[in-house]
């Protein structure tokens, strides 16, 4: 992508980002920003960059799909921050950046000199965005976290399982990318605030908090049943208000092969239509389920009507039969069905990049639909690719400089 075309035609055409992030929850903020087009240059150690390109990977030496996945759409140039040069580069870069984000171990951008108050000095306008585990002024603010250590603290898997079994985590990674969508909200906040006052802010977002606030729907239960703590539910709604709630095993017999089928608990008539389409009709009247309370106390016969029909049925055609007549139904589809639907891939849920090593890969894209703004996916930079680009651009340097650089161990 060239640079007339990172400066025009997008949401964040012209925001300069200086992505110190590694992992996961501080990747997926600032590729959220890069696919809004703000132009985001991941600032790296030189001999291995990001920790990210090794885990996980395949091929020795290769960039993982993991790093790949995570850091669409950015550029990436060297810099030994622990090298005065290196930091002096650093510095005049900060003075041009409208974001700066890390997700270092507390207290590391601090001792390499680019704290908050440090920033302030070089560039009073800068977004400074820091993703920790826990909050920083807190008991926990050193422990290391990953996404399953903030689900684990953040009560997410508490609520996750069959109430008599073992917590479980949750297959999705909110406390990574949630946190770090978190962020990025943030941070479009503090633009726009910033034009207002002209001045910069801090954002700190612990993953513990991210993962509670995602959760607040299970306090609600909580609040509803006069309790404290929040059960484990299993499939049924976590306000366990209404039934059916569940998925039910399908045709064919997968280990993906179930529906998931849901009645509102605001009232009957998803109810209703959901024993007209069974052929049930003879319960339209029976006491046990005539109301969601009702059917909730009873959901083991609700489940047992509602499974012997959907038995009969494939995923998709009791998704289809289900939904056209008005009643909430899901098929679980697993990655493989959703990585090939042809609808998702022209929407650009899913999109395929060229990476410079291993070829056509396809990967999830940037799923909010903007009518004014549309930023490709294009592919996670190699390690350095663009410090000739890059330290052009923003420092003016020539090529013959970046190779001085390179052998001075500064980039």
């Amino acid at each position: 992508m060239q640079i007339a075309e990172r400066q025009t035609g997008t949401a964040l055409a012209g925001v300069k980002v200086i992505d110190l992030t590694h992992f996961e929850a501080g990747t997926s903020c600032t590729q959220a920003l890069a696919w809004m087009g703000a132009d985001v240059i991941k600032v790296e150690e030189p001999k291995q960059g990001e920790q990210g390109r090794r885990a996980s990977t395949d091929i020795k030496g290769v960039d993982s799909p993991y790093f790949i996945f995570l850091n669409a759409n950015k550029r990436s140039v060297t810099c030994n921050l622990k090298s005065e040069k290196g930091r002096a580069m650093f510095r005049s870069m900060l003075k041009q950046a409208d974001v700066v984000i890390e997700n270092f171990k507390p207290g590391a951008i601090e001792k390499l000199g680019f704290g908050w108050e440090e920033l302030q000095k070089i560039n009073p306008r800068i977004v400074f965005a820091q993703i920790k585990g826990f909050g920083s002024d807190g008991p926990y603010a050193e422990y290391p976290s990953f996404d399953m250590i903030a689900q684990a603290v953040g009560g997410a898997i508490s609520i996750t399982g069959e109430p008599d079994g073992r917590p479980l985590k949750p297959g999705v990674t909110i406390g990574d990318t949630g946190t770090g969508l978190h962020c990025a909200i943030g941070i479009l906040g503090a633009l726009y605030q910033r034009n207002t006052t002209g001045r910069g802010q801090r954002i700190e977002v612990a993953m513990q908090d991210a993962v509670i606030n995602f959760s607040r729907i299970a306090y609600a239960a909580a609040a509803l049943n006069k309790r404290e703590v929040a059960p484990r539910v299993g499939n049924q709604s976590v306000l366990a208000a209404n039934s059916p709630s569940e998925v039910y095993r399908c045709k064919g017999g997968g280990m993906n092969d179930y529906c998931y089928v849901y009645t509102t608990r605001s009232g009957n008539d998803q109810w209703e239509r959901c024993l007209k389409v069974i052929g049930r009709e003879d319960l339209l009247d029976d006491p046990r389920f005539a109301s969601p309370e009702l059917r909730w106390a009873n959901r083991d016969e609700v489940d047992a009507v509602v499974g012997a029909w959907v038995a009969t049925k494939t995923k998709m055609e009791t998704m289809a039969i289900l939904c056209e007549a008005g009643v909430p139904a899901g098929a679980v589809l697993d990655t493989g069905e959703l990585m090939h639907d042809e609808y998702l891939r022209k929407r650009g849920v899913f999109a395929t990049i060229q990476h410079p090593v291993r070829g056509p890969m396809l990967m999830p894209g940037w799923p909010v639909q903007m009518s004014d703004s549309n930023v490709p996916v294009t592919s996670a930079p190699l390690l350095g690719a663009h410090n000739v680009e890059v330290y052009g651009e923003w420092l003016g340097y020539t090529a013959e400089q970046v190779a001085q650089l390179r052998k001075e161990e500064a980039i």
